[in-house]
């Protein structure tokens, strides 16, 4: 089995389930932490023993002695960091979104292919059970031609702490504010149920039509040093490559539902319906004389292997490298597209 050294770019809240998630792959040895902040960082490695600390990208690289990065600084942060580790011959697991504009995530595609490194994007609803055996019905036919979908994701925790006080905890407020690199609602969890709807369906987006709304959160649209600027409910109409249409929402402000996505995806000759709610998948379908009376049945969706070991799996040689940076810039095109649409009142726009 081939040894994996893997260094981790940032120590924020989302670092502990990576370090977590690689600590426990056979052969994988978590081996350095990079982050300014030289107090959480120390912490992060007592936690996770790490023995090697940085405070920046590149006393990490002169070091050199890792071999796979994973990356979950700040979205704005994503492609400064990202491409110094490609120009290095390090393999990348990045979150996402890939970059906070397609400009960029584009460029960071091209390096991570001209480098010929493993890269790959953490859209982390990739591994759900029920969305990838979804995918797998659609592309053995078994709706038949797409031809309409509805899919949404819906938070809550601008209603109710269930993860935590939005108002006072920077963990949560730096994702409400511009400034503060935060694309809002779309580019947080957008992304993902458009990666969710658009994956199951086989098919890319071609045009787009978006509306937002950031709501008042606090006197002054502010709190401290954070403008409450970032959209918080988003709601598109997406058109698929092969014509069908779809409607697409995601909001912070669905009470009552702390992290659900759901998708339903109708074709010629049946239907499928995907959600994840509570953090639990399942599949729902209609297909063959079903349809004549309406009646849907439970379909049983095997276990399928974390984006953490899909990504040890690439640099081993043992499987694809998937969704890669190619799909994160799609994805970023995309969400490019929506906001442009917004800004001009819902028009529909070609992606």
């Amino acid at each position: 089995m081939q040894p994996v050294r893997v260094l981790i770019l940032g120590t924020g809240g989302m670092a502990r389930n990576h370090a977590e998630a690689f600590a426990a792959i056979p052969g994988v040895t978590l081996v350095a932490g990079i982050d300014t902040r030289s107090e959480q960082l120390g912490a992060f490695q007592k936690a996770h023993n790490i023995a090697h600390g940085f405070a920046s990208v590149q006393e990490a690289i002169a070091w050199g002695e890792f071999d796979a990065v994973t990356n979950v600084t700040p979205d704005a942060a994503h492609y400064a960091t990202t491409l110094p580790f490609l120009a290095s011959g390090k393999h990348v697991l990045c979150e996402k979104p890939l970059a906070t504009n397609a400009k960029d995530a584009e460029e960071m595609t091209t390096a991570a292919a001209k480098a010929g490194v493993v890269n790959m994007v953490n859209l982390s609803y990739r591994n759900v059970p029920a969305l990838q055996h979804a995918a797998q019905m659609v592309r053995d036919g078994a709706i038949g031609t797409i031809r309409h979908f509805e899919a949404s994701y819906l938070q809550s925790w601008l209603t109710q702490p269930a993860w935590g006080h939005w108002d006072r905890e920077p963990q949560w407020l730096w994702r409400l504010s511009t400034k503060h690199g935060s694309k809002g609602v779309l580019g947080d969890v957008g992304i993902h149920i458009l990666d969710f709807a658009t994956f199951i369906a086989g098919m890319d987006a071609t045009q787009v039509s978006c509306l937002l709304q950031t709501f008042d959160k606090a006197p002054g649209g502010q709190i401290g040093d954070y403008v409450l600027d970032a959209n918080d409910s988003a709601t598109m109409q997406v058109r698929l490559a092969n014509g069908a249409l779809g409607t697409v929402a995601a909001t912070r402000f669905a009470t009552g539902h702390l992290n659900d996505l759901r998708l339903r995806l109708y074709g010629q000759t049946g239907g499928l319906e995907v959600t994840f709610e509570k953090a639990v998948s399942h599949l729902r379908a209609c297909l063959g004389d079903d349809i004549q009376t309406g009646t849907w049945h439970d379909v049983d969706c095997p276990p399928v292997p974390t984006i953490y070991q899909r990504f040890i799996a690439a640099i081993r040689g043992e499987g694809p490298a998937d969704p890669d940076f190619a799909r994160g810039a799609a994805l970023q095109r995309l969400l490019d597209c929506a906001v442009e649409s917004a800004d001009q009142d819902g028009k529909l726009l070609a992606v």
